[in-house]
């Protein structure tokens, strides 16, 4: 979950005075004081290494710098290819290196290339595979393929572990570390090693990447194959299952907003009175945009989440109380590709008494992010909270348990057959 700030820049200005004899001596000082200003930021962080009083943080002030800067001389002096060193590119390494020491996957540092690459992902247009990734138990982890994406018609599947890119592996690899080698030009290809699920042997899946088009939102009516065996089903049955609107939400990105106002206008006009929100495989997005959607069930004022930071400072984010949902009977679908934005809707409106959850355990990705700028080009993508639902269960690690429990089985695929979404089905003809 990502929220932006901007940074607040503070100028401060410093007069001084004196008497004429000693202009002279403050000539000289000005000269001295604009040249100490001018300096590299790495130098002028040299000379106070060791002056505690001049360094606000604590973490800091307790903190020896001489093991970095006696690495980068050394560096400059000894190393073989030092004709070809970036100063700048050591900075972006060293600043890397300072968030991997935290051992959370989702802070992140983006240097000019990657923050390109995170801001196209977000707009819902770039070139790759099509799958959002994380980190589960230390192994990179396929959190869920989108729909459509070369990842989901090769076969890549939620849960899959990968081993390998194309010959690297991802042990000890960083979430944008993968996404830097995964993506690639449209027309390429990339190998990609996983172990799957209850199985033992691995397998190498070949990925050819292509433009990737995230869409926000599919809806439908139900057909024979969502409800099954439609023969052994009364009229009421059937009947009821004529008055079930299907919502399919595959991310909480820009575009979902306006797209899930269209689909409730469809609805509308469906004359259709039921409901079932897919969540499934849907990795999340932006906070407000799940705060947006859950008012159209929730009244004004309701708690759609809370936000805690380390302090225990708790942040609540409220319904709009748009409400033209809130009498509507709804059944949310879940499973372990639903993370982020997906728990935080399911969480706050299954706790208000809004919705049935139906399917299997969520990811658990329930830290918020903040976009730091850096520099012009760069910024910093640091967790500064966890998620909460309304009742205070951290979605965390642990995600969101459904209330009834549906797995899809490897003989349910073959068949081409969805129990979850018939259990769904199942649950709303029953409120006839």
């Amino acid at each position: 979950m990502i929220r932006t700030t901007s940074n607040k820049i503070i100028l401060k200005k410093t007069a001084f005075f004196a008497a004429g004899f000693l202009l002279l001596a403050l000539i000289f000082l000005s000269g001295a004081y604009f040249g100490y200003n001018q300096r590299p930021a790495m130098e002028k962080i040299l000379t106070v290494v060791n002056k505690n009083s001049q360094i606000r943080s604590p973490a800091a002030a307790q903190t020896d710098f001489e093991p970095f800067w006696k690495t980068w001389n050394a560096i400059e002096e000894k190393y073989v290819s030092n004709d070809g060193l970036s100063g700048q590119e050591m900075v972006w390494g060293a600043i890397k290196g300072m968030t991997k020491s935290l051992d959370d996957p989702y802070t992140v540092f983006f240097p000019p290339k990657e923050k390109e690459m995170f801001e196209s992902q977000i707009r819902g247009d770039f070139e790759g595979v099509g799958m959002e990734i994380g980190i589960r138990n230390n192994a990179l982890t396929v959190i869920a393929p989108l729909k459509g994406t070369p990842a989901h018609r090769a076969g890549i599947k939620t849960g899959d572990v990968i081993l390998k890119v194309d010959e690297k592996s991802t042990m000890d690899m960083t979430i944008d570390e993968a996404v830097r080698l995964i993506r690639g030009p449209k027309g390429t290809k990339v190998i990609l090693t996983i172990i799957r699920k209850g199985e033992e042997k691995t397998q190498e899946i070949s990925v050819i990447r292509d433009r990737i088009e995230i869409p926000a939102i599919e809806t439908n009516g139900i057909s024979q194959k969502d409800s099954g065996d439609s023969e052994e089903k009364s009229s009421a049955a059937k009947a009821a299952e004529k008055e079930i609107f299907v919502i399919r939400l595959f991310n909480f990105n820009e575009n979902a907003l306006a797209a899930f106002r269209g689909a409730l206008r469809e609805m509308a006009l469906s004359g259709k009175n039921k409901l079932i929100l897919d969540l499934r495989s849907n990795p999340g997005g932006y906070l407000e945009v799940a705060v947006d959607i859950a008012s159209w069930w929730l009244p004004m004022g309701k708690i759609v989440a809370k936000e805690k930071f380390s302090d225990g400072q708790e942040i609540l984010y409220r319904s709009k109380g748009y409400g033209a949902l809130q009498d509507i009977s709804t059944v949310i679908l879940l499973n372990e590709g639903s993370a982020s934005a997906s728990e935080i809707l399911a969480g706050a409106l299954n706790e208000h008494g809004k919705a049935t959850l139906v399917g299997e355990k969520t990811f658990g990705k329930g830290s918020v992010q903040e976009i730091v700028p850096i520099t012009g080009e760069t910024f910093l993508k640091v967790t500064i909270a966890r998620w909460l639902t309304p009742n205070g269960r951290s979605i965390s690690e642990k995600g969101l348990e459904p209330d009834v429990a549906v797995a899809i089985t490897a003989e349910d695929e073959a068949a081409n057959r969805d129990p979850q979404m018939e259990k769904a089905i199942e649950l709303l003809t029953q409120r006839l």
